[in-house]
């Protein structure tokens, strides 16, 4: 079985632990042995899938862009959309904020994200290296988590079945195109490796994490809790204000989150009420919480369960940008759901709200320090 060659040292972003891995095997990991962070995975051909994936999503990406996306045919009307379309309803209710976030969301950010993987890992394989390598492996590792082609993909499912019940919906070709590019762009996050190229790039050795001081410090958690207080803030309009608004036979309709989940509730429509009700209620509660408690306890200096707040805190890192679900599923019915007075459905001011709660609590993720859950402040420099 082939292994990666010769150890490396790696020092753990998380807690800045410095661990030296040995040669790995063919889908071997290695994790932090303080905070049991990832560090490193050994996949044979790894960077090739990656290479493959990525080019397939871009080919895949494109064949979603020209073609009907979903077709929606009630009381002999019809309307077919193009993902552009969601875009521009959106736009013309002057959301134009949100049509922005949304197209970067599901289509320039993961085609940034696809590009750059695509560069580096031909790089990896042809082991040529250039200047702009390092700004390329900076931007993925940036974007990636970003890119919200899964979520939006999802937010569509959960949008049927909402619509189903209301009429008849079939789909075009870009829909099965767009389900060929969230899977193959998740794969090919999957098999792209980004601390092996990072200690490729870097001749075996990652850039050392910015160093913590008593000043950093301060600044992480100040900033955290500014951006924690934001989010609770524009949590209470996102979920008061109507999401979006149904208007059927001249009749318009406010819709609430919590209203919708009821609705589905009700109607029978259990596993969705229970997704809408986890990703845009109690995830974004979970998060303001598990970051608000995590800065109480590095600001205090509390030294227990350390391992147990690592965990929350990479908990709270993966799970925030499915909240976004809810803001998509309005998107696609916005734009799917026009047939004039008979029945359309409208993006509601919450919209904006909701997804700004979701980027502000992404960000005070990225903000707080977590190497801080390990290291005693009063050891400190100024």
């Amino acid at each position: 079985m082939q292994s990666q060659g010769q150890p490396v040292t790696i020092t753990c972003e998380q807690c800045y632990t410095d661990v030296t891995i040995p040669a790995l095997a063919h889908c071997q990991q290695a994790v932090c042995p303080t905070c049991h962070h990832h560090l490193l995975t050994f996949r044979q051909f790894g960077f090739e899938h990656s290479l493959a994936f990525a080019v397939s999503a871009l080919i895949f990406l494109l064949l979603s862009l020209p073609f009907n996306f979903l077709v929606f045919k009630s009381n002999s009307q019809q309307r077919s959309i193009h993902i552009s379309d969601t875009l521009n309803v959106m736009i013309q209710q002057d959301y134009m904020f949100l049509a922005i976030i949304t197209a970067l969301a599901i289509l320039i950010i993961p085609c940034i994200v696809l590009i750059g993987i695509v560069i580096l890992s031909a790089s990896y394989i042809t082991r040529r290296r250039s200047a702009s390598l390092m700004r390329w492996y900076v931007v993925v590792k940036t974007l990636s988590q970003w890119s919200m082609a899964e979520v939006f993909m999802v937010g569509t499912l959960v949008s049927l079945i909402k619509v189903t019940s209301m009429a008849e919906v079939n789909f075009g070709m870009s829909f099965f195109a767009f389900i060929g590019f969230a899977t193959c762009l998740t794969m090919s996050l999957v098999n792209f490796d980004r601390n092996r190229l990072g200690l490729w790039l870097f001749s075996g050795q990652l850039p050392a994490p910015k160093p913590l001081s008593q000043a950093v410090a301060s600044v992480s958690i100040q900033r955290t809790w500014a951006l924690l207080f934001a989010a609770a803030i524009l949590y209470i309009p996102a979920n008061t204000l109507p999401i979006m608004h149904t208007e059927l036979f001249g009749n318009t309709e406010p819709n609430t989150i919590i209203g919708g989940v009821i609705s589905l509730w009700q109607s029978g429509s259990y596993p969705v009420a229970i997704i809408i009700l986890i990703a845009s209620v109690i995830v974004p509660i979970g998060k303001i919480t598990a970051l608000g408690w995590l800065n109480f306890t590095v600001q205090q200096q509390h030294s227990r369960g350390r391992r147990t707040r690592a965990r929350f805190y990479r908990l709270t890192e993966a799970i925030g940008r499915w909240s976004m679900i809810d803001v998509f599923v309005v998107a696609i019915l916005a734009g799917l759901i026009r047939l004039g007075n008979t029945i359309s459905i409208y993006p509601g001011s919450a919209a904006l709200a909701f997804c700004a709660v979701v980027f502000i609590t992404m960000i005070a993720a990225i903000t707080f320090d977590s190497r801080l859950i390990w290291i005693d402040r009063k050891a400190l420099n100024e």
